[in-house]
């Protein structure tokens, strides 16, 4: 039996699960108390509790949405695992290891590749499958027709009512989730950076009505060493300063919702945007767009053609990326 499994970052489900959760995130190093704080703050902010609400949280239950909705879509058994909370990937393995499954496809829900995800969740990975079955990893899909078209359906909605809300065109700012520099050099370069521009263009390229658009990295670190940019802060003051009547952000290196969105732009960057005098609209995440669960299913079916094969893995630096 070959089946699917979805890879995602992981969030904790309570506020008091904040320092095991950052601890598996940076690989066991301690984190600075203020950190967890301010972590425990952003999430409080986007409803996590101390308790354990009536549903997942947002990235958890967004995930297992998709999931389900893949799974109306294939005749195959779709597994989803997470790297650093519930259900960590190594129990799903686990599962899947009970249920018989023979061979997987794998898709990581980040579509941009980068050694710090891609790396990490791929030794996360072999150390769980151990050798059990032989896996299709998808390297990156981060110009795949149906997720440009579900990006694109999003952001002309959202343009188009930013613009009658302001009666001018306005400009729009794409963005990705930031990376250590550390991570991005070496000897083999790290295309992230350039496959995250690339998804940004080929969706500007599906809305020809919108005459400038800008990229941005955000979310960077809360600790430790320079995070590649620029930053959405300094790129909002940069427009302000050009005389942009208004921006509507787009964030293309996540496909649901989660702290990087629900409180890094619409709590933090509408707060900057306000102090700027810079009104902020954002499109709305993918979350449950049937055309993403199109796009997963067509990397599923592509993958069928291709024979499985051991999992291969290289050395990944640790870093705080959430997709």
């Amino acid at each position: 039996m070959r089946a699917i499994l979805l890879l995602a970052h992981g969030t904790p489900d309570t506020l008091g699960e904040m320092p095991e959760y950052l601890s598996k995130v940076v690989g066991g190093r301690p984190m600075p108390q203020h950190v967890v704080e301010e972590l425990q703050h952003r999430y409080a902010e986007i409803g996590l509790k101390d308790e354990p609400g009536t549903e997942p949280p947002p990235l958890t239950r967004w995930t297992l949405r998709q999931a389900e909705m893949l799974r109306a879509l294939l005749p195959a058994k779709v597994y989803v695992g997470m790297r650093n909370w519930h259900p960590y990937i190594a129990d799903t393995v686990a599962q899947m290891k009970a249920d018989g499954v023979e061979s997987a496809t794998v898709i990581c829900l980040a579509p941009q590749t980068s050694r710090t995800s891609i790396g990490l969740y791929k030794r996360a990975l072999a150390e769980a499958v151990d050798g059990a079955f032989p896996l299709d990893f998808i390297e990156g899909w981060a110009t795949q027709p149906q997720l440009i078209a579900a990006f694109a359906e999003r952001l002309r909605t959202a343009w188009t009512a930013a613009c009658a809300a302001s009666g001018k065109k306005l400009p729009v700012l794409f963005t990705a989730h930031s990376v250590p520099c550390r991570t991005v050099q070496g000897d083999v370069p790290d295309a992230y950076a350039v496959e995250a521009k690339h998804t940004a263009a080929l969706v500007a390229a599906q809305l020809p009505e919108i005459d400038l658009w800008y990229f941005a990295f955000q979310s960077q670190g809360v600790a430790g060493g320079p995070w590649i940019g620029p930053s959405v802060e300094e790129t909002l003051t940069a427009l302000k300063q050009e005389g942009a009547p208004g921006v509507v952000l787009q964030p293309v290196g996540f496909v649901c919702d989660h702290v990087e969105v629900l409180y890094d732009i619409d709590v933090a960057f509408q707060q900057t945007a306000a102090e700027l005098g810079l009104p902020l609209w954002r499109a709305q995440s993918l979350n449950d767009s049937p055309l993403l669960a199109e796009a997963l299913a067509t990397l599923a079916r592509d993958a069928e053609s291709r024979t499985p094969q051991p999992l291969a893995t290289e050395a990944a630096p640790a870093g705080h990326r959430h997709r």
